[in-house]
């Protein structure tokens, strides 16, 4: 069991059938009246957010919710699948349950499913990758200001902006959280 008193960010429980997260959380003690907690809450299934106040001496039932690296194998229709490396078994997962960051990850590429008792409700790539670039007009330097960039396709068939000098076949980091260029690899 938690108490309101003790959320902090990132904290997993339940509450009226939901699992929730904690985004952001404030202790206010107000002059006048009680003391409270207001937070910013996630439900991890559906991916809403609700700002909610708490009693500091309210009790929830701690979700556990499990993480586990698995290997992206390739996909079949609307279907992803995930394999285990300790086990090597397949493991189908729906387009619905992966981020827009998803796009940044190619076959291989290890990533972290989150289930909560068995049900998948979220696949986080890795945060940094390396992709090469598969298609982008050629640069001209001169006549720009500073931070100039230019669109550019990589290898999963995702487009980003990258600098001016980037040229086609070049391999380049991106920051999957962002989906911004951060360096040559």
């Amino acid at each position: 069991m938690i108490t309101a008193g003790d959320f902090r960010n990132g904290v997993t429980f339940e509450e009226d059938g939901n699992v929730l997260q904690v985004v952001e959380f404030q202790h206010v003690k107000p002059g006048k009246g009680a003391a409270f907690v207001r937070t910013k809450i996630k439900n991890v299934i559906t991916g809403s957010v609700v700002e909610k106040s708490y009693n500091p001496s309210a009790k929830f039932p701690t979700a556990f919710v499990e993480r586990k690296d698995m290997q992206y194998s390739y996909t079949d229709g609307d279907l992803y699948y995930f394999m285990d490396p300790e086990s090597y078994e397949q493991v189908p997962i729906s387009s619905a349950e992966l981020s827009d960051s998803f796009k940044f990850v190619k076959e291989e590429m290890i990533c972290k499913v989150c289930s909560y008792k068995g049900k998948v409700f979220a696949v986080e790539p890795p945060n940094f990758v390396d992709l090469v670039v598969s298609q982008t007009e050629p640069g001209f330097a001169g006549n720009t200001a500073t931070n100039a960039t230019k669109p550019a396709t990589l290898e999963t068939g995702a487009e980003v902006r990258v600098p001016l000098f980037i040229n086609e076949g070049e391999t380049i980091r991106i920051d999957t959280r962002t989906g911004e260029y951060m360096e040559r690899a």
